[in-house]
């Protein structure tokens, strides 16, 4: 079992959490679609697709980026708040029936800008391959985490 992170203090540097894998659907393409509408053909016209480079419909970057986080979201810490995402790269494309797999890693670690002896913030480096391992997805996922101080 996999020790949860709370206070700033815990996180190390190098640490890292594997997921299992998850497929893309078309059924995930149409939703994500809906829910931004963002039809374009890329997504959503096979046709059309088929006369294009990759011969067939890509998934959305947002949603194997929304894919890839929720995958790593497991694991709930009441001390910690998402900040943000840093350097957000869609390196390959994602197609239907591929299946992703992430991996976060801690990268970086210091202290809140403005409350220094109450918060610090922690980098992890977000990497989600294919089925293949080719990589399709790089971020840096950025977290507000209390220090010990400041949590009891």
């Amino acid at each position: 079992m996999r020790t949860i992170e709370e206070c700033y203090e815990d996180y190390q540097i190098g640490s890292a959490r594997e997921t299992t894998g998850r497929t893309m659907t078309e059924a995930d393409i149409v939703l994500h679609a809906g829910q931004t509408g963002d039809f374009f053909p890329h997504h959503m016209d096979a046709e059309w697709c088929a006369t294009q480079p990759f011969e067939r419909r890509v998934a959305h970057g947002t949603l194997v980026m929304s894919m890839a986080v929720g995958m790593t979201a497991g694991d709930i810490n009441p001390r910690a708040m998402s900040y943000g995402y840093d350097r957000v790269r869609f390196v390959r494309p994602v197609f239907i029936g591929d299946t992703l797999k992430v991996r976060a890693e801690i990268s970086a670690k210091y202290d809140h800008k403005k409350r220094p002896h109450e918060l610090g913030m922690v980098e992890e480096t977000v990497t989600a391959t294919n089925q293949d391992g080719q990589v399709v997805l790089a971020l840096v996922h950025l977290y507000v985490v209390e220090k010990q101080a400041s949590a009891a």
